[in-house]
């Protein structure tokens, strides 16, 4: 739904603290990829074992959390469940750094997870509320900077940290922050003002979650985005988690190096990357409404040839930067971290085209749980045992062969984008047909919901 009040300098302050703590989301998600390695030496676990703290641990909880949460921002507001989400996500990545075991360390992973399951999904929404349909995506975009530059931080500041200090005081130090702009947002931040409930969606707002899932999935194009998120999430977080490794293990880098080229120079070709492509579907979109789906489908195909050279690619070095011998595989990764990210802005400024605001934060919670609990779920822990049941032949080279078997998931991540198109483009051009503005599609009623293609 879009805003009924016109853009304005708090607007963008909103979305600037919105970004904000969307970027501390990441880094104390993605942390722990940089310490792995420290983690692993402190308390003699395996790759496998590092996947279920990494990975499963984290997903399951965030995604029992994820659309209870997103649902309570629908009810009560986005604001106060983001703010009272970070606060409670900062302390947990704080309480890592104190973790006296393994299993302290779990729980408060577990604790990690439960307070960012009421960070993304209310703050997709919440911009989906400050900004109208044409500027969205850029918008989103914006937003999304969240976890590219969360990589550069996370990934980066946090190697440093960990290289010279140790992994506990990173997890003190980074976690600390999120406190803060948590309060910023509550204290400072205007709720935006949205159009009035139309009086047929008055019901939705209390219908049960049961019934509201039911008529969410009929929506034949948001199946195929949620199946595409849960896809390019597996590569996408299993090749984030395990990058710094990667580059330790198979081509002589130390933690620090490994941090500052994975966090630093591909989160900043991430970065571009999120904010070309926010621009370039606001632009297509306006043409043609289907290139809202296009453009992460164009993306994700350019991303994949990049991604197997980056992990097959031999050693060897191909230029300097900073005193760091930077490998010839890590230019292809340069590339794949610009178009690698382009499937998510998009598809989650489809989502907001596709759904009124009675439902936009649950259907919002649903693309990110399916996102973490097959991305973070599945991805860092798929990766883990695949290196462990290599490692007998491969010996050293077993994570290389076992990041490259990530890559298939980007191309099926391609299939649903091309099956998501055309029920797409059905979708908003019968709600413009219908008369209804772009943001509030024909799928809020039974009544003028599009069935499924019989091919697509």
């Amino acid at each position: 739904m879009t805003t009924s009040t016109p853009v304005t300098w708090r607007t963008h302050y909103a979305l600037f603290v919105l970004a904000a703590i969307y970027v501390f989301n990441y880094i104390d998600r993605q942390l722990m990829a940089i310490l792995i390695e420290p983690v692993k030496l402190e308390f003699g676990i395996s790759d496998t074992g590092i996947g279920l703290l990494s990975g499963v641990t984290f997903a399951v909880f965030y995604t029992l959390f994820g659309f209870p949460l997103g649902r309570l921002s629908d009810r009560i507001g986005r604001k106060p469940v983001i703010a009272l989400s970070c606060i409670a996500w900062s302390l947990m990545t704080m309480l890592c750094g104190v973790a006296g075991s393994f299993l302290m360390l779990v729980l408060a992973r577990i604790g990690v997870a439960v307070g960012e399951a009421g960070g993304t999904a209310p703050s997709v929404a919440m911009v989906s509320d400050l900004y109208p349909a044409r500027r969205r995506s850029t918008a989103l975009a914006v937003l999304m900077l969240g976890s590219s530059l969360g990589a550069i931080v996370g990934l980066g500041l946090g190697g440093w940290i960990a290289q010279h200090h140790g992994w506990r005081l990173a997890f003190l130090l980074i976690g600390a922050p999120g406190i803060f702009l948590g309060l910023l947002l509550l204290f400072t931040v205007r709720t935006p003002k949205t159009a009035p409930v139309p009086a047929h969606l008055v019901a939705t707002q209390h219908e049960g979650w049961v019934k509201t899932l039911q008529e969410l999935m009929k929506t034949p194009s948001f199946l195929w985005l949620v199946l595409t998120g849960g896809a390019a999430a597996i590569a996408g977080y299993a090749i984030g988690t395990w990058s710094p490794s990667f580059l330790i293990r198979s081509h002589g880098l130390n933690i620090q190096q490994a941090g500052f080229l994975v966090g630093v120079v591909g989160g900043t070709g991430s970065t571009l990357g999120t904010l070309v492509c926010g621009i370039v579907t606001d632009r297509m979109a306006r043409r043609d409404v289907g290139w809202q789906v296009g453009v992460p489908l164009l993306g994700t195909l350019i991303s994949i040839p990049f991604a197997l050279a980056y992990f097959l690619w031999p050693q060897g070095t191909a230029l300097q930067i900073g005193g760091i011998d930077v490998p010839t595989a890590f230019l292809f990764y340069s590339v794949f971290g610009f178009f690698g990210v382009w499937w998510a802005t998009p598809c989650l400024g489809a989502i907001t085209h596709l759904f009124p605001a009675t439902r936009l934060a649950q259907a919002t919670a649903i693309f990110v749980m399916s996102m973490t609990l097959l991305g973070v779920g599945v991805g860092p822990l798929l990766i883990g045992m695949l290196s462990d049941f290599f490692l007998p032949t491969l010996g050293a080279e077993s994570l290389r062969y076992a990041l490259a078997a990530s890559v298939s998931m980007l191309a099926l991540a391609a299939i649903f984008l091309a099956m998501a198109l055309p029920a797409y483009r059905r979708q908003l051009q019968a709600s413009v047909g219908a008369g209804l503005p772009r943001g509030t599609v024909a799928t809020a009623t039974p009544s003028s919901r599009i069935k499924p293609a019989p091919t697509a």
